[in-house]
């Protein structure tokens, strides 16, 4: 499906032509996909650790279906790789109503799981459609933005794009799944950054975010509107020390399972908050808590620094587009990985709120791996096509 011209072939040393795939390989960011492989490496290692006790006589249960879900993934990011990403621009408007079908499917054809409505059961994997959406949304609303909003937009433009936005925004807070809903919204805001508006617009935009979040926590409740579920406004309220044994007992275990860890870690064996589960969603939202007990600060450290590196190609990727869409995409897309990172981190240690976002590569969860390797596919397609537009005619 790569679109590649006569233009964009390197003429070797020798004054012949390269084929069009050896081309696109020397084009692809091959740090990052080592990055990426890295990333999907340690994260099996870790899940390996942290869930070993998890399934008795089947130690391996869970690194095995997260396995099954990489190599998914691998598949998922050599097809967004050899998109082009001018192809997404184009059918912006189907790949939007792809991204509200599947919203809209899982609550025809999920069962409800703790009174949730977010899991389609495809046997190998439970498939999160949220999670694939957090890409699709931003290739989508992206296609909209670029050629209608800058500098000059006017408010009734942004306020399309807001409430092109805020469909998929809004059907997935009602699954509830109000961490997927910030991601989302975070890469909405990137959207509209990355698109050149100015800066007094988007403090505005900024300020009404504060005072909304405000009125949804605060104000609504005092005069007697619940936006929110009572445990959703509690873990965005979340005070460590208020209830320990209720309702901020996993934030307590974690910090604690963070604390005891020290510089390299308890070990599986010793790790006591983990073995002994008492660390709820020791292997989904709290993986980074039951990482930093088994393998302490160093282990930690060396997942933030892979992190580190994908953000970092991630940037360069952004500055190397040779068009404001494959910026905005890019954009988007790196905003949204790090807001996940950022958040699921720091609310392991109780300086963000609990919002059920999972740690990329590292949660137990096949949808959210396969996503976050596409992901990565879509930079790369952005990264090939400046390098393949860079080399210029024969």
């Amino acid at each position: 499906m790569i679109e590649i011209s006569q233009r964009a072939r390197v003429r070797p040393a020798a004054g012949r032509a390269e084929p069009a795939l050896v081309s696109f390989l020397r084009s692809l960011d091959w740090i990052l996909m080592l990055a990426a492989a890295g990333l999907v490496g340690y994260g099996l290692w870790v899940v390996s650790g942290i869930t070993r006790f998890d399934v008795p006589g089947d130690e391996n249960y869970f690194v095995v279906r997260q396995g099954i879900a990489a190599v998914m993934g691998a598949t998922g990011l050599v097809v967004a790789a050899l998109v082009p990403v001018d192809v997404w621009r184009r059918y912006w408007k189907l790949v939007y109503v792809a991204t509200l079908g599947l919203m809209i499917f899982v609550f025809v054809a999920a069962e409800a799981v703790r009174g949730s409505k977010r899991w389609l059961d495809l046997g190998v994997i439970q498939f999160q459609p949220s999670e694939l959406g957090k890409v699709l949304f931003v290739l989508a609303i992206a296609g909209f933005a670029v050629g209608r909003v800058g500098p000059v937009a006017r408010w009734k433009t942004i306020f399309t794009v807001l409430g092109l936005g805020a469909a998929p925004i809004l059907l997935v807070f009602m699954q509830p799944d109000l961490g997927t809903a910030l991601v989302y919204s975070a890469a909405l805001f990137a959207v509209l950054f990355f698109v050149g508006l100015r800066w007094r617009q988007l403090l505005t935009l900024f300020v009404v975010g504060v005072l909304a979040i405000t009125a949804v926590l605060w104000w609504l409740p005092a005069a007697g509107v619940q936006v929110l579920k009572p445990y959703q406004a509690a873990r965005l309220t979340l005070n460590p020390d208020a209830d320990p044994s209720g309702i901020t007992y996993n934030l307590s275990q974690s910090i604690t399972a963070v604390g005891s860890g020290g510089l390299t870690g308890r070990g599986v064996i010793e790790a006591s908050q983990t073995r002994l589960d008492y660390l709820p969603e020791h292997a989904t939202d709290f993986a980074f808590a039951s990482l930093a007990e088994q393998r302490g600060f160093v282990g930690c450290a060396i997942l933030l620094l892979l992190y580190l590196l994908v953000v970092w190609r991630g940037l360069r990727v952004i500055t190397g587009a040779t068009d404001l869409y494959g910026v905005v995409v890019a954009g988007g897309l790196v905003v949204a990985f790090l807001f996940q990172v950022f958040v699921n981190v720091g609310m392991t240690m109780g300086v963000a709120p609990v919002t059920g976002i999972p740690l990329p590569f590292v949660t137990v969860g096949g949808s959210s791996m396969v996503a976050n390797l596409v992901l990565i596919g879509v930079l790369q397609s952005i990264h090939a096509r400046g390098e393949l537009g860079r080399a210029g005619p024969p």
